[in-house]
């Protein structure tokens, strides 16, 4: 009953979300247009419930800028002011309302990674992968990039072993607050979250 609740919730919310901030979604089109050009939206690869692809979509936050071999530049020289302040509200994420309507997103579960990361897990921390991936998550209320990678696994975790419809309501009220709060954008000394390595003293998964 609280998966079928779970995905009635991100359903409606999720078709509500995309109607009513259609001005918004618009207004930020055309900023972002203005202040980094195009394309407005960003796509990315990203592991869904057990592990599987899929396209994840976001506003674009970053310039296209690359060194002299074609590689891509650190976040901190990509990430514009403009882009800062469209972490920072959590603006960016709004496309992923999409992927929630579509079923592969949850509003609330561990936030989707890099497909790269996959083969660097250990047992326990795949698990986060035993929900589908959401919007926000018990790691974000609880610290979001500020969060060391073997917390913010914890959370994940956590959350997966503790679920209820009631903690994901909690969550997206705790996540109201944060967006206005705006803490924890970061980690301390990078622009977004340091590169997940992996556990050198663990056997991976």
């Amino acid at each position: 009953m609280n998966k079928l609740l779970k995905r009635l919730l991100d359903i409606v919310a999720s078709a509500l979300g995309l109607i009513i901030l259609s001005p918004i979604l618009l207004i930020l089109i055309y900023l972002i247009r203005k202040n980094l050009g195009s394309p407005v939206f960003f796509t990315q690869t990203r592991p869904g419930q057990d592990g599987k692809p899929f396209k994840m979509i976001k506003f674009r936050s970053m310039r296209d800028a690359v060194d002299a071999n074609g590689n891509p530049l650190p976040d901190s020289e990509r990430l514009t002011d403009f882009g800062k302040k469209l972490r920072a509200t959590s603006l960016d994420e709004l496309p992923e309302l999409w992927n929630v309507l579509k079923g592969d997103m949850s509003l609330v579960g561990p936030r989707p990674l890099l497909m790269q990361y996959l083969p660097l897990y250990n047992e326990f921390q795949y698990r986060r992968h035993e929900m589908k991936p959401g919007i926000t998550g018990w790691a974000q209320v609880n610290g979001r990039n500020a969060l060391s990678w073997d917390d913010k696994f914890k959370y994940d975790v956590w959350y997966i072993d503790n679920y209820s419809f009631m903690l994901d309501i909690k969550i997206l009220f705790l996540t109201i607050k944060k967006v206005f709060v705006r803490e924890g954008i970061s980690a301390e000394g990078e622009a977004t979250m340091p590169y997940f390595t992996g556990n050198h003293d663990h056997e991976k998964k």
